[in-house]
């Protein structure tokens, strides 16, 4: 993996948190298109870090805000935490909710997270990815790219097959091509307001309403083509999934099908592979459900992290 993906750093941030045993950090740097990404980073104060997991957030969401329970729940369990908004997402640069190209978001994500795990500091430390509904696809063709690279992956919901019934007819998906190159940034995409179907808590769902860093418009002609041919292009390798995963999925998520879940677990060749189904559970099972149902779940997220890591 290359390491020249730093251009220069542009503005650094860093605070202890509250209760005094998280350090989180944020920083801006500049990827070979010029274009500038936010970063952002949680991990223990007081002592090493027993590994290193990296954030892969979802289609409109971005990692400090939507993220932070997730990084400081694996922070305050021993790990350092990195992040990165994509280009167009979060506080990165670029047209809010457009994604160009599936690859760029890939391969922005497979430079820094290595240019991380080069760090002297994180020498020898195990590497995982956690990837949130579309990040869990992004997770996967990480390990595509490099699959040796990566020792695990916790795919929370992940995005990787289209249900049957609602794939377009392939001629549909010409027309949405050649379309997506005349007007690729038009938001002429129906949909319908997932918030409510995604996150079960009220709370929760106020606090992403009111984050203006989340995209809330219609998806962008492009952005929809690519993530759809990113979900064929997931569905189609399922098979050639080889590294050790965990799978979360809540039973009743009508955001991605859990039965999409059920297919990589049965089809992938990974030896050391999990997946756990959450009855009555949400999309957003990391950070839209009760308490108790949340606590539940990083229980068995933190478990398999540990019982994985020296």
């Amino acid at each position: 993996m290359s390491t020249y993906f730093f251009l220069g750093y542009l503005s650094f941030f860093s605070e202890q948190m509250a209760n005094g045993d998280i350090e989180y950090k944020e920083e801006y740097i500049l990827n070979a298109r010029g274009v500038n990404l936010f970063t952002c980073q949680w991990r223990p104060s007081n002592y090493e870090p027993k590994a290193i997991i990296f954030l892969c957030h979802g289609y409109a969401m971005e990692c400090s805000i939507s993220m932070r329970g997730t990084g400081t729940r694996l922070a305050q369990a021993g790990f350092a935490v990195h992040g990165m908004d994509y280009e167009g997402h979060g506080k990165s640069s670029g047209l809010q909710g457009y994604i160009n190209s599936f690859n760029d978001i890939v391969n922005d994500c497979s430079k820094y997270f290595a240019s991380v795990c080069e760090k002297e500091e994180y020498n020898k430390r195990k590497r995982f990815l956690l990837g949130e509904s579309m990040g869990g696809a992004i997770v996967l063709m990480l390990h595509r790219k490099e699959p040796t690279y990566w020792d695990g992956a916790i795919l929370v919901a992940p995005m990787c097959k289209i249900v049957e019934d609602m794939k377009p007819h392939p001629v549909v998906i010409t027309i949405l091509g050649k379309l997506s190159n005349v007007i690729p940034t038009w938001r002429i995409i129906p949909n319908e307001d997932i918030i409510d179907r995604a996150i079960k808590s009220k709370e929760w769902r106020e606090e992403v309403r009111n984050n203006h860093y989340c995209y809330k418009g219609k998806p962008r002609l492009k952005t929809g083509y690519e993530i759809f041919m990113a979900s064929l292009d997931i569905e189609g390798n399922l098979d050639k999934v080889s590294l050790p995963f965990i799978i979360v999925h809540g039973g009743d998520d009508a955001v991605t099908d859990p039965t999409v879940s059920e297919a990589l677990y049965k089809l992938a060749e990974s030896k050391d592979k999990t997946l756990k189904l959450y009855p009555g559970m949400c999309h957003a099972l990391t950070s839209g459900e009760p308490k108790e149902n949340i606590d539940l779940v990083f229980l068995d997220i933190i478990q398999w992290l540990n019982e994985r890591t020296p």
